[in-house]
């Protein structure tokens, strides 16, 4: 077994590891390491697992790969203090470079010619479901949770949301968890199929390590026939709407709308919401 891990930098850093990734023969298991944000993504985290992604996805020598999260949570979504911060400092630029970042990871997670496997070990909201549904197969641990989050705060679905989840529960659910952000339990995710199975917390990651064994014993060309097939076949469809996501973000970023539920967030009151 081999262990390595992206600081927010890019190298190698002992103390404060953004991604970890463990190796185990033919897998690879990537950890969002955030544990105090319940791996909110920010620059660093969101660009750390874009680099360890397309690392995976490059290595002949891995052949099923496992995401998770430190902690009690997968990931809470996007960061919003510091995504205050870029709206207070009139700094779009550094959003766009967020989810750029996000939708390379995404992307990568979506596309690569490996099983995916999501171990969602707790709250998965706004991104941070996101980079779940990427994944060819998700994994929920009964005390996850789901939520499309981003219009709560006068946001746009990001990191592939608006591709990924309607066509796991068609346009109409879609349509009601991005409207709404409400959260739903893990197994309601399983009901409404963005989960394939619930298992108990402590089994969560041994029972996703044993699909990926399973996996990397397979035969990797029909394997990577079917991803290719099935799970990413139109990747450009894919892309084209990671373009609009960026687009769609800008303008709901830069609203006023926006700012009142940043506010209200941090003021812990409902948000009044005047579509400006």
């Amino acid at each position: 077994m081999s262990v390595a891990a992206n600081s927010a930098t890019g190298g190698v850093h002992a103390a404060a590891p953004l991604v970890i990734d463990v190796r185990e023969g033919a897998i690879a298991t990537l950890t969002m390491n955030r544990p105090e944000k319940l791996n909110a993504l920010d620059i660093g985290l969101t660009e750390a697992l874009s680099d360890r992604v397309r690392q995976v996805a490059n290595d002949s020598t891995v052949r099923a790969v496992v995401i998770t999260g430190a902690g009690r949570g997968f990931s809470a979504g996007g960061d919003l203090g510091v995504l205050r911060d870029f709206r207070e400092r009139a700094a779009p630029k550094e959003i766009e470079r967020l989810i750029r970042a996000g939708n390379d990871a995404v992307f990568t997670l979506a596309t690569m010619e490996k099983p995916v496997i999501a171990a969602v070990n707790g709250p998965a909201a706004g991104a941070g479901m996101s980079i779940a549904l990427a994944c060819d197969i998700r994994l929920a641990g009964d005390s996850a949770t789901f939520a499309q989050s981003f219009a709560k705060v006068g946001l746009f679905p990001d990191f592939g949301s608006t591709w990924f989840l309607p066509r796991l529960v068609g346009v109409s659910r879609a349509a009601e968890m991005f409207y709404s952000g409400a959260l739903i339990t893990a197994e309601e995710a399983a009901d409404l199929g963005i989960v394939n199975r619930v298992v108990p917390n402590d089994i969560l990651l041994d029972e996703a390590k044993t699909i990926a064994a399973t996996f990397a014993a397979g035969p990797p060309i029909s394997i990577r026939a079917i991803k290719k097939t099935v799970l990413s076949a139109d990747a450009e469809g894919l892309r084209a709407a990671l373009e609009n996501e960026i687009w769609q973000q800008a303008q709901c970023f830069q609203s006023e709308d926006c700012a009142e539920g940043f506010a209200a967030f941090f003021e812990k009151r409902p948000p009044v919401f005047r579509g400006k």
